[in-house]
C-alpha cells in the first residue's frame, strides 16, 4: 500500500493537482521538479536541471517538459498541459486517473479504452533523466509522439526566442542530440527501440506562462525551443524508456538500468523513511565533495547557516554516517574560511558550528580527536569576534557582541524589501551572544581537557566567558515579560516575541539562569506554537503577518514576521523534554503530526520550508528543506530516547 495518499478524483481539478509537485533530486546536483500533472508552473519547474560548473557551479535548466501524444484510429489525443497567459493547452490532465509517488513519480492516463502510464527517473549517479511509457491497454496499435521543448537557461531566469539558438540537431543511436548556446552540455535524447524514429519539426512555443511566477507578480512568460517529436508505434503490453542526458548512453540497456535503479530504492512505510531518504537527497556529491544542498529547487549548495544547522540530522540522526558528517564538514571549513573568519552576513553562523561539534561528541565522537582536528578552527572562530578583526560585529567591552551595518540584515532573519530589511536587528542579538557564550565554554572546556589547561588560550578567554555570563541575563531578560528581548539596541531592549531566545536556553552551556528558563519556554509555547512549526513573531504583534501569499513584498513581510519554521522544532521538543521530562511526549508528537499530514501537499513527500502563522498552516517556501528535514530527524531521535517504556 502506497505511504501517500491522494484523491484521484481532484486529480484533474488544477486547483489541487498545481499545488502539489513532483520534486527528485541526486548526487551530482541534477534535479527534476514539476507539478503531479507534469505542468510547469514555476521557472524552476523542468524534467532535467544540471549543475555546471563552467558557469560558477549554478543550475542550468535543459529540458523543460515531454509532451506526449496518441494517435488512435485518426484521432489525436494529447496529454500534455502548458498555461499560455489564462488558457491551459493541451488540457492533458482530463486524461489524470492516478499519480502515485513511490518508488517513483507515476502518472497514469485512461483516454477511453487506453490506458497509458508514465514514471519519472532521475538517475541517483549521473545527469539523466529516464521516462518510462507504458501503454497498459490499448485495443489496437497506437502511434506514440514524444514532444520535447528546451530551454537551456539558468533556473532563475527565462528564455525568449532569439536568433542566437543553435537549432540544429546530431543524429545518436535511437535519437538525437541538441546544443542550443555553446559553452552549454549536450542534451542528448534517445528511445530504447530503434523503431521510434525523430522527426524534425523546428518551431517555437511562445508565451508559456508560469502561473506561480505570475501570482507573485514576477516575469512569468518564456519561449521554449520543440526541435520536433519522436514517433513510433506501441501496442498494449509495450514499454518504452526516453532517456535524456548529458551524453550519449548505450540505449540496449535502458529499461535494464530503469527498473534495476527503481528495484534498489529502498520501500516507504513510515515518515522515517521519508525523512532519511531525503537526507540523503540533500547530501550532493557534485565532483566528489559533498555538500549539503540548503532546499528545492532554488536554493544553493554548501552554505554555511544551512549546512551547520541540519548537518548532524542528516547525517548522524539519518544513518550514524559519521564519515560523511566529517567529510562535510571539512569541505564546509575549506570552503567558507571569508565567512568564518573575516565577515559575514549571518553573525551568529560560523558560532554554531560548537553546538555542531557537540552534537557530534554526543553522538559518541572521540572528544579528543574532535578537539585536535577541529580546535584551530573553534578557536579561530572566536577570536575573529574581537575589536579590530571584523567590520560587521565586535565584542564589546561588557563582554557581549554587538553587530551593525547600516542597512544590512546581520542574522538569518534577513528579507530586504526596496534595498530596506525587514528585520535589521542590529545590536545586541539574542541568539548570536547565546552562541558566542556556548563557543567560549566549549571551547575552554575542551582546551582545558585535550590541549594546554594553563596556555594561552585558557587564561585570555576565562574573563571573557564570565563577562558574557555576567552582563547577558541582565542584558536580555524582560522581568514584566518573563521573556528575553530579541536583541538590545541603543534605544533599549527589543521585546518582540521572537523564537530566536529559544537558543539561549537550548545552547548545551546557556548563559541563563535555569529558574527562569521555564518562564522562557512557557511564551514561546504560549505565542508562537503552532501545528505546523514554530512562528517567528508573536501574533499579539502589529508587525505580524499570518499569510505568506501574494507579492514580493507581501511575502518579504510575513517571511520573518509570523510564518513558521520547522527548523526551529529541534531545539524547541528538546526543551520540551528537558522542562517537562516525558510527559512532553505527546505535544511532541502532535508538533509534528500537522506536517507528516501535509506530505502530500507542496512538494509530495518532502518536508517544506516554512508554513502560514495561521490556521490552517498552509506549506511555502522551498518545497523540500534541510533544515525541515533534519530537524525532523532530530526530533525523531530526542522522541525515542525520551519515551517511557
Amino acid at each position: 500500500m502506497a505511504f501517500l495518499k491522494f484523491n484521484k478524483a481532484e486529480l484533474v481539478n488544477l486547483s489541487y493537482s498545481l499545488k502539489r509537485e513532483i520534486i527528485s533530486a541526486n548526487k551530482t546536483g541534477a534535479y527534476c521538479n514539476t507539478s503531479i500533472v507534469t505542468c510547469n508552473t514555476r521557472r524552476y519547474h523542468g524534467l532535467l536541471s544540471v549543475t555546471l560548473d563552467r558557469f560558477g557551479g549554478d543550475k542550468f535548466l535543459l529540458l523543460s517538459a515531454v509532451d506526449e501524444s496518441f494517435i488512435v484510429d485518426g484521432k489525436q489525443f494529447n496529454l500534455g498541459i502548458h498555461c499560455y497567459g489564462d488558457i491551459y493547452e493541451p488540457r492533458g490532465h482530463k486524461y489524470v486517473v492516478d499519480f502515485d509517488a513511490d518508488p517513483i513519480p507515476s502518472v497514469t492516463y485512461k483516454v477511453g479504452e487506453i490506458l497509458f502510464r508514465k514514471s519519472l527517473l532521475l538517475m541517483p549517479d549521473k545527469d539523466q533523466l529516464m521516462i518510462k511509457y507504458e501503454l497498459l491497454e490499448c485495443p489496437a496499435k497506437a502511434t506514440v509522439q514524444l514532444k520535447p521543448f528546451l530551454a537551456f537557461r539558468n533556473i532563475h531566469a527565462l528564455t525568449q526566442q532569439n536568433d542566437q539558438a543553435n537549432t540544429s540537431y546530431t543524429e545518436v543511436q535511437n535519437g538525437a542530440s541538441f546544443r542550443l548556446y555553446s559553452n552549454f552540455p549536450d542534451l542528448v535524447l534517445q528511445t530504447s527501440t530503434k523503431d521510434f524514429a525523430f522527426k524534425p519539426a523546428p518551431c517555437w512555443y511562445n508565451g508559456i506562462t508560469y502561473s506561480d511566477e505570475y501570482r507573485r507578480g514576477f516575469d512569468c512568460r518564456e519561449d521554449l525551443y520543440v526541435p520536433g517529436y519522436f514517433e513510433g508505434e506501441m501496442k498494449a503490453g509495450d514499454v518504452l524508456i526516453l532517456s535524456a542526458s548529458k551524453y550519449e548512453e548505450a540505449c540496449g540497456g535502458f529499461k535494464r538500468s530503469f527498473d534495476s535503479t527503481v528495484a534498489k530504492t529502498p520501500a516507504i512505510t513510515n515518515t522515517r523513511d521519508q525523512l532519511v531518504r531525503w537526507a540523503d537527497l540533500f547530501i550532493c556529491n557534485h565532483n566528489n565533495r559533498k555538500k549539503i544542498t540548503a532546499g528545492f529547487s532554488w536554493m544553493y549548495t554548501g552554505l554555511l547557516r544551512e549546512t551547520l544547522i541540519s548537518l548532524p540530522g542528516l547525517t548522524l540522526y539519518a544513518n550514524g554516517d559519521t564519515k560523511t558528517f566529517e567529510e562535510v564538514l571539512d569541505n564546509l571549513i575549506a570552503d567558507e574560511q571569508e565567512r568564518m573568519f573575516r565577515r559575514t552576513t549571518q553573525v551568529e553562523s560560523p558560532l554554531y558550528l560548537a553546538s555542531v561539534l557537540q552534537a557530534y561528541i554526543d553522538f559518541g565522537a572521540d572528544p579528543a580527536k574532535v578537539w585536535k582536528k577541529y580546535g584551530i578552527t573553534v578557536k579561530g572562530i572566536l577570536e575573529s569576534y574581537l575589536p579590530g578583526e571584523r567590520r560587521e560585529v565586535t565584542m564589546h567591552p561588557n563582554g557581549l557582541l554587538w553587530a551593525q551595518m547600516d542597512g544590512v540584515a546581520l542574522t538569518w532573519m534577513n528579507a530586504y524589501i526596496n534595498g530596506n530589511p525587514v528585520t535589521e536587528r542590529a545590536g545586541y542579538q539574542v541568539e548570536t551572544n547565546a552562541f558566542w557564550y556556548n563557543s567560549i565554554c566549549f571551547a575552554l572546556e575542551m582546551e582545558t581537557k585535550y590541549g594546554v589547561a594553563n596556555g594561552a588560550f585558557v587564561a585570555k578567554w576565562t574573563p571573557i566567558r564570565d563577562l558574557v555570563k555576567q552582563n547577558f541575563q541582565p542584558t536580555f531578560y524582560v522581568e514584566r515579560g518573563g521573556y528575553l528581548a530579541d536583541y538590545v539596541d541603543n534605544y533599549g531592549q527589543n521585546t518582540e516575541v521572537r523564537p530566536n531566545q529559544l537558543y539561549a536556553i537550548w545552547v548545551k552551556n546557556s548563559p541563563v539562569d535555569e529558574e527562569i528558563q521555564p518562564s522562557i519556554f512557557r511564551v514561546v509555547s504560549n505565542e508562537l506554537e503552532t501545528t505546523h512549526g514554530i512562528r517567528t513573531l508573536s501574533p499579539r504583534d502589529a508587525k505580524y503577518k499570518g499569510v505568506y501569499e501574494g507579492s514580493q513584498i507581501d511575502r518579504d513581510l510575513a517571511y520573518h514576521q509570523g510564518s513558521t519554521r520547522i527548523f526551529l522544532l529541534e531545539p524547541y521538543v528538546d526543551l520540551g523534554f528537558k522542562l517537562q521530562g516525558p510527559r512532553f511526549y505527546k505535544k511532541a508528537e502532535w508538533l509534528c503530526e500537522g506536517v507528516y499530514n501535509d506530505l502530500g501537499k507542496h512538494g509530495v513527500g518532502a518536508f517544506s520550508e516554512l508554513y502560514d502563522g495561521d490556521p490552517p498552516h498552509e506549506p511555502h517556501g522551498a518545497i523540500a528543506s534541510a533544515l525541515s528535514t533534519a530537524a525532523l530527524l532530530a526530533v525523531d531521535r530526542t522522541m525515542k530516547n525520551n519515551k517511557e517504556e
